[in-house]
């Protein structure tokens, strides 16, 4: 960091060479730590420190990357859908709220360097610098170690996504595919209830969607959209689920277990980030207690 960015006491949460390692295990390859340090210094902060280069050409490059993945994932694993659904089930995995989420997974929030009026008003937060910053890191990683370590970061960051695209409904997106399961068995359309706390410029917003008077999901974002989307994608997880019982199990019931397992997760991977500062050992320690149920192993 330069003695101009020290000066200032604009710094990270957390010291970028954490992060470099995560990704060094995630990529298999050494990597230039200077191009990672530009791909997670936004513009304001770069203005701020007296024009310091900013991730902004490292985003242009890795936005290409990330598209040339994807695709070739897409293209090799539906080998008999058309090009306009292909078009579309890319457009559910690379855009700014999923990138934005991989952003989160990764903790890049903790890492980037920010300027002051971005640090005040929530931008660690905000999906657009957090999906421009994921994007920055592809290209990074790109430049320092090549394709195939591109290819690694990327598929680390989205396989589930790319997986879970293909189960979507017409529309490519959580809502829609759960308005098609509850029309599809009779079960009345979803509800979304929407709550909001937090000061203007850094709002929480809280959503609960039911189906029939039950509530079958809870998510929340940084807007209405993000929050019902999350709501959503548990709910129609939840559907499934129910619809597919051995044990015979009515919906009320599969709903009132989705809900609790949901709040479990949330305690175990926060239980786990909290002792284990990297993104990596977070989900590991979260999918195994969740797994086995030992809490001991958090």
């Amino acid at each position: 960091m330069t003695k101009g960015a020290q000066d200032s006491g604009l710094q990270p949460l957390r010291p970028v060479e954490e992060l470099v390692r995560e990704l060094e295990d995630v990529t298999l390859s050494r990597l230039t730590p200077e191009e990672l340090s530009r791909a997670l210094t936004h513009r304001s902060y770069a203005y701020e420190c007296g024009g310091l280069p900013h991730n902004e050409r490292l985003e242009f490059l890795g936005d290409s990357v990330l598209g040339l993945v994807v695709t070739t994932t897409l293209f090799d694993t539906h080998p008999d859908t058309s090009e306009g659904q292909l078009a579309k089930l890319r457009a559910a995995v690379v855009n700014m709220r999923a990138l934005a989420a991989a952003g989160r997974a990764l903790g890049v929030g903790d890492f980037v360097l920010l300027g002051r009026g971005e640090e005040s008003t929530g931008g660690r937060d905000k999906d657009s610098i957090l999906a421009d910053t994921v994007e920055a890191l592809i290209g990074a990683v790109y430049v320092s170690a090549g394709l195939q370590a591109a290819d690694r970061l990327v598929h680390h960051l989205l396989d589930p996504l790319i997986r879970q695209s293909a189960n979507l409904g017409a529309g490519l997106d959580w809502k829609t595919s759960l308005q098609e399961i509850t029309s599809r068995h009779s079960l009345g359309p979803p509800e979304y209830r929407i709550t909001e706390e937090g000061p203007e410029h850094a709002k929480v917003f809280e959503s609960a969607v039911s189906v029939g008077g039950t509530v079958f999901g809870t998510g929340s974002g940084r807007t209405k959209k993000i929050a019902e989307q999350e709501a959503a994608a548990q709910a129609w997880e939840a559907l499934r689920l129910a619809r597919n019982d051995p044990n015979g199990r009515d919906l009320a019931t599969m709903a009132a277990a989705a809900l609790n397992d949901n709040a479990q997760w949330l305690r175990y991977a926060t239980a786990g980030r909290q002792r284990h500062p990297t993104a990596r050992s977070r989900y590991l320690l979260a999918q195994a207690y969740y797994a086995t149920g030992d809490v001991a192993a958090v």
